[in-house]
């Protein structure tokens, strides 16, 4: 096979000619690109590159925001035979610095004036970069080009060293060092080849529904593997329009403007818009919050009967179906009018959320990846939907669980290894099999179910295993709690930090006359804790007594990707909030009184004592 990832997207462009293949917000409107323009700006970077004496092997680093820059570098970069080296565009410099030392990358495209002032003062800890190509403004200095000065016009012999280029790739070439998240540790360049990401592609396109009809509005760092093969790679293959949000606090005004037809994010996006929903409802008068949940009722008891393959009474057939055209409805309006599903990956989606979605009749589909496997190793798909799993496994990928409960995966979409890390590799591929450090099961009809990562799993001081995840995505359901995060190794009971929703419970606090001046006032308001002491002892009914908080502290900000407590797609760094966090972590364990306690901390009394 001598395809490569460049030839995929060329071999559209014929096809899908008539096509808008990119759209982008300019001046307060969003602009097409047909392919025409798209080819003819990716060629003259490739140009440019080629310019610049870019060989094969080369390695090239992209640090920008989504948009068409971020797409036509990266072709480039790969039709010259070269890899693309993503980073995120919101890493620091000391991180940009270790990164680009790593890879050794020779060119960096940059988006930000700023951030390439301040990478000029330490390029002595990147020998190996000759050359910053700005995409985004001006600075004087020599080792910086401009993009106007970058770009190349038709040139004869640019253009024959680039067509030789783009016939001589082979599949089994590497296409991208894409760098881990770092979660547990120091991020690791994954070699992807372009056999892994087109393996991918294939696989994931006879499952899904695209074609040249949708739009996907893209707003996941491209830097991410998920959206860079399901976001960018596979709406091309398909010929579906690529929306590009102004960024991540824009995607609601967005929605509304662009119109997609699908959408890619990560759970955290879907569980914000269910308890944006369920807070309208809750707070609207009786009689239409009675209809609203009597509707979600209906439609969700018919979801589960056909779920479960069991008969749908006559009676409740058009009573379901109403209810889900009025659900239906009611949230299309926010989403644009056109939303015909969701793709959600990155971590653990809720049951309910995935339920309530469904049964207002816009799918979420789960699946589940790593960087290291291209990245989709299982989804659910229109013909294979079950909440609570993350689907079958992909054509082509065979998936077993090991006899630690660690998920195991193999096929083309495997990685050739760690850039430069050969034992690593070799412990990561071990008998052939990539180790993914997850930890889950696969049921009697295939469908995988993820625990949670191997690393992460609590040993508590009784030797019970726990899995932090599932708590945590079963506290982040209820409406005043935007985020979690569960303690507990080595440790007597499981303590908890918890994130407030902070727009519902200022809503809540003046509802209530709580005076307040600061958030750090509201979190330590006795009435406040007293309130999510009730609420966490609610969500809790059922589980049993290892697996139940039985302290929380009620911080007053989010994690942020600021103070590295997340990474760029939202998926927390346990062991840098552990530690930052230490003292108050340590505290509840100290204190040996119940109910609220002065430290600012409240302890919960699943059996209160008498």
């Amino acid at each position: 096979m001598r395809h490569t990832l460049p030839r995929m997207v060329l071999s559209r462009a014929a096809c899908y000619a008539d096509h808008p293949v990119l759209r982008e917000k300019q001046a307060g409107h969003y602009r097409d690109i047909g392919w025409e323009e798209f080819v003819s700006r990716w060629r003259a970077h490739a140009r440019g590159l080629l310019a610049l004496s870019l060989q094969p092997g080369d390695r090239v680093a992209i640090m920008a925001p989504n948009g068409p820059a971020w797409a036509w570098a990266d072709l480039a970069i790969m039709g010259c035979g070269a890899i693309t080296v993503p980073f995120y565009h919101t890493d620091d410099v000391a991180s940009t610095l270790s990164l680009l030392r790593d890879s050794e990358a020779r060119l960096l495209f940059l988006w930000s004036p700023v951030a390439a002032g301040e990478l000029l003062a330490h390029l002595d800890r990147a020998p190996a970069l000759s050359r910053i190509i700005l995409l985004n403004g001006q600075l004087d200095d020599p080792r910086v080009m401009p993009l106007e000065t970058f770009l190349q016009p038709p040139d004869p012999e640019l253009d024959r060293q680039y067509d030789e280029r783009l016939a001589a790739g082979q599949a089994d070439d590497l296409a991208s060092i894409v760098y881990t998240s770092g979660t547990t540790g120091h991020p690791k360049g994954a070699m992807l080849t372009h056999r892994n990401f087109l393996s991918n592609i294939r696989a994931c396109h006879t499952l899904f529904d695209i074609s040249a009809r949708d739009t996907c509005l893209s707003f996941l760092p491209l830097s991410h593997v998920f959206e860079r093969m399901a976001g960018y790679y596979m709406m091309l293959r398909q010929g579906a329009t690529i929306a590009y949000a102004e960024g991540i606090d824009s995607v609601p005004v967005n929605l509304r403007e662009a119109r997609p037809t699908i959408l890619i994010s990560v759970p955290r996006l879907y569980e914000k818009m269910y308890a944006r929903v369920m807070d309208r409802v809750l707070s609207s008068p009786w009689p239409k919050r009675k209809l609203f949940l009597a509707t979600l009722s209906l439609s969700r008891h018919r979801l589960r009967l056909e779920l479960a393959g069991r008969p749908v009474p006559a009676w409740l057939k058009p009573l379901a179906g109403a209810a889900r055209s009025l659900l239906h409805g009611k949230l299309q309006e926010p989403l644009g009018g056109r939303l015909r599903y969701f793709v959600s990956g990155g971590a653990p989606l809720s049951k309910d959320v995935a339920e309530f979605f469904l049964a207002a009749g816009i799918p979420i589909y789960e699946g589940y990846g790593l960087t290291e496997t291209s990245p989709v190793i299982a989804a659910n798909t229109s013909r294979a939907l079950r909440p609570g799993t993350v689907g079958r496994p992909i054509p082509g990928t065979r998936v077993r669980i090991a006899g630690d409960g660690e998920i195991l995966a193999a096929g083309p979409g495997i990685f050739k290894g760690y850039w430069r890390r050969p034992e690593e590799t070799a412990a990561a591929l071990a008998g052939g099999w990539f180790h993914t450090g997850d930890i889950g099961a696969i049921d009697a009809d295939g469908f995988l179910a993820i625990t949670d990562r191997k690393k992460d799993l609590i040993v508590t001081a009784s030797g019970e295993n726990v899995a932090p995840q599932a708590i945590e995505t079963r506290l982040k359901t209820d409406k005043f709690i935007a985020n979690a995060l569960v303690c507990g190794d080595r440790k007597p009971f499981l303590t908890a930090l918890l994130v407030p929703n902070f727009d519902n419970l200022i809503r809540y606090a003046r509802l209530k006359n709580i005076d307040f001046l600061t958030t750090c006032d509201l979190v330590n308001h006795p009435r406040v804790l007293e309130l999510l002491r009730h609420r966490v002892e609610r969500l809790q009914t059922g589980l049993p007594g290892f697996r139940q908080i039985k302290r929380f502290t009620l911080l007053s900000r989010d994690f942020s990707i600021e103070h590295g407590e997340i990474t760029p797609t939202l998926k927390p760094r346990r062991r840098v909030i552990i530690d930052k966090f230490a003292p108050v972590i340590d505290g509840m364990y100290l204190a040996e009184d119940h109910g609220i306690h002065d430290a600012g901390f409240c302890i919960v009394d699943t059996t209160p004592p008498g």
